[in-house]
């Protein structure tokens, strides 16, 4: 319950966590002495300073009321007395300022310790003490230096206080920011990691870090190794598969005939070669590929053209121009490909499609819009996973395939940290596909 209530007022990173747990108790420390440490000073020390001028109060307030001279013994106590017949003796007491916490004390003090006390000053701007007491019928002013009744400067310790903390709480910042500092950057590897870079990083920081960085760099290996081999043995199997297509299509090229039945052959021969593009395009991926600073616009455009020498027409629209041209740093082969993905989907299903390059502040989306049947809101998740066929959501009948063409538009999205996002089409009723890059 505590810690749900805790939760939205804590620190979101880890070195704000860190520093919280280490700064709040430093703080606290730093409080209770103090508010502990100034009392005992204000109140105490104040109360046993006063009660000790106190008796010097009194000795000269018994030789007024004796007649005798009093001259000597005030310059002996450096208290200085004269008589003030015209002084207002219902004036009420009076403190320097409203945090003059020991002054309430030495008043509190001066009352119980001096009976014949009627109005006591501490507002003197010379720092003394004014006492003006009734003896034998006439008002007589007490001055003495206000050191003599509280602690001089007590402010001084809160100072020092202060500025201990500071510096404490600052010297801790840094030696926990060194030590977060390992965390951070095998974060940053592990991001990079997810979107197909490989950054340099060592072991460092306190043993744990050490470990799980070690974890990390080891996983890292198996899994590099792991695409490898995954890449080395499809393209092996893609290279063993094509020499007897290959020479099945040169037999086929061979025959005279030109029945259908050579014809349906032919087409099955080209089907099975684009599966086999297909899957080794998936298996590859994008890891191998280098980043470039690439211009959106020019990117969307060099897709359409692609496309039109295949045959189709795609139109290109945008939307935000004034920053399609600005580079955006990505993977080129790969975004084109995925793009071609999408448009080649759209063509499968239906008979007009269209590309629109939506450029932001923080991001760059490429979206393919078509009028065929689109797939029901249900399913569209399933339909980015690998080898998926939605046969009751999209006509089998106007193309085949293996259902990678979605799953490898969203890998290279999320590889570039992106997402590939499906939805109904406003402009042709279809599917719309949203393959967005941040910039």
């Amino acid at each position: 319950m505590f810690n749900k209530w805790l939760k939205p007022y804590l620190p979101r990173s880890l070195f704000g966590r860190a520093f919280m747990i280490l700064a709040v108790p430093i703080v606290l420390i730093q409080v209770v002495v103090g508010v502990v440490f100034v009392e005992r000073l204000f109140q105490d020390v104040s109360r046993q300073m006063t009660q000790s001028t106190s008796l010097d109060l009194n000795h000269l307030i018994a030789l007024l009321k004796d007649g005798q001279d009093t001259t000597q013994a005030a310059r002996d106590l450096q208290i200085t007395l004269r008589p003030v017949p015209d002084a207002d003796l219902d004036a009420p007491d009076r403190l320097k300022d409203s945090l003059d916490f020991s002054g309430r004390y030495v008043i509190e003090t001066l009352r119980a310790e001096v009976p014949e006390a009627r109005v006591i000053d501490l507002a003197s701007p010379k720092s003394a003490v004014t006492l003006i007491a009734q003896v034998n019928g006439t008002p007589y002013e007490f001055t003495l230096p206000r050191q003599r009744v509280s602690a001089a400067n007590p402010h001084q310790l809160l100072v020092a206080m202060v500025a201990a903390a500071i510096f404490l709480t600052a010297l801790a910042a840094a030696f926990l920011r060194n030590q977060i500092s390992p965390v951070r950057r095998l974060a940053r590897a592990a991001d990079a990691f997810g979107k197909g870079q490989s950054l340099p990083l060592y072991p460092r920081g306190a043993s744990e870090v050490r470990a799980a960085t070690n974890a990390f760099l080891s996983m890292r290996s198996r899994i590099e190794r792991q695409i490898e081999q995954r890449t080395l043995m499809l393209s092996g199997v893609s290279h063993d598969l094509r020499t007897p297509l290959t020479r099945l299509k040169l037999s086929l090229s061979l025959l005279d005939s030109d029945d259908e039945e050579t014809t349906l052959m032919a087409r099955d021969l080209d089907e099975m070669e684009d599966i086999l593009n297909e899957f080794l395009a998936f298996a590859k991926g994008d890891s191998e590929e280098q980043d470039e600073m690439v211009s959106p616009l020019a990117l969307a455009e060099q897709v359409v053209a692609n496309a039109e020498r295949g045959g189709r027409v795609i139109p290109l629209n945008l939307e935000g121009a004034e920053a399609a041209g600005e580079p955006v740093k990505m993977r080129r082969p790969a975004v084109q490909r995925a793009i071609a993905n999408l448009l080649s989907n759209a063509a499968k299903y239906g008979d007009r499609s269209e590309l629109t390059l939506y450029t932001g502040a923080g991001f760059v989306e490429f979206v393919v819009e078509d009028n065929g049947p689109g797939i029901h809101p249900d399913q569209r998740e399933t339909a980015v996973k690998p080898f998926a066929r939605l046969d009751t959501a999209r006509n089998q009948d106007k193309g085949s395939g293996v259902g990678l063409g979605l799953a490898i538009a969203a890998d290279i999205a999320r590889s570039h940290g992106g997402s590939l996002n499906l939805g109904d089409s406003e402009r042709l009723g279809g599917l719309k596909a949203a393959f967005r890059l941040p910039r």
